[in-house]
């Protein structure tokens, strides 16, 4: 990654926690130089020591970006201590679940450019997806600067309002659990009908990720893909009547599932 503002300035990550690590991992890996990068984490990895990365605590005057990755539970101790580089033309990036852009003018100012941002932990191979929204503040110029960062560790998407990422949080952000869930139990259900563990969830991942990858390089819809692979009265077709059940399959159970992460997140920004 090549970015000569940041390399000039610096990238100051606060916390690098597993989000955090995973973004970093990333950005690492496209060629960000780790003399570039200046990260506050009191309980730093083993993996975080050996990136090269300064863990002093000595922190650039006004580093080009700050991204900010603590818990939210701990927001309140910790954002006050970059207060002296709000209100200037450092841009500060959330991938705090929950935590408002007002919340964040509040402490580091009304002039502060400050984008939201919620990834998801694909990021760790390049392969995540973001959703950014910025304040008033950040205009075109950091939104852009904020998606050519966050495009080092896969795709950015812009919605339209800040209320828009919660429903985020309930598909892409909390989305890559529902999948390895969905392994999981695959594995299972291969097991119990008289496969070799290991080779259930062998066929479970390949299955998934083959998919997936499909999927993405396809120019035909997910439905469409799905009735390409679906005879009539064949195999698939009697699984799908299950999995396509209006009370009981996908529809209703992933429709409430993104619904209660999305509530979620609504009540951790609500305090």
């Amino acid at each position: 990654m090549k970015d000569s503002r940041i390399a000039a300035r610096g990238l100051v990550l606060l916390g690098c926690g597993k989000m955090g690590s995973a973004m970093l991992a990333g950005w690492l890996g496209q060629g960000l130089p780790p003399s570039s990068v200046w990260v506050v984490e009191p309980n730093p990895s083993d993996w975080l020591k050996d990136t090269g990365v300064d863990l002093t605590g000595n922190l650039p005057d006004a580093p080009a970006i700050v991204l900010v990755a603590v818990k939210p539970q701990i927001m309140a101790e910790a954002l006050p201590t970059l207060a002296a580089m709000g209100n200037k033309d450092t841009l500060f990036i959330s991938v705090a679940a929950g935590v408002t852009l007002d919340y964040f003018e509040g402490v580091l100012g009304a002039q502060t450019p400050i984008v939201r941002a919620m990834p998801n932990t694909p990021a760790a191979i390049s392969q995540g997806i973001t959703a950014i929204v910025g304040n008033a503040s950040a205009g075109a110029a950091a939104l852009d600067e904020a998606t050519q960062l966050l495009r080092a560790v896969g795709d950015v998407v812009r919605v339209d309002e800040e209320a828009q990422i919660d429903a985020v949080t309930g598909v892409s952000g909390s989305g890559p659990a529902y999948v390895f869930h969905m392994i999981e139990t695959m594995a299972a259900a291969g097991a119990a009908q008289g496969l070799d563990p290991d080779t259930a969830l062998r066929l479970a991942k390949a299955t998934v990720a083959g998919a997936g990858a499909l999927a993405m390089a396809s120019e035909e819809s997910p439905a469409q893909l799905r009735i390409n692979v679906t005879s009539p009265n064949g195999t698939t077709q009697a699984a799908l009547e299950v999995l396509m059940d209006e009370e009981t399959g996908f529809p209703a159970l992933l429709a409430r599932a993104v619904k209660a992460a999305t509530d979620r997140s609504r009540e951790l920004a609500n305090g």
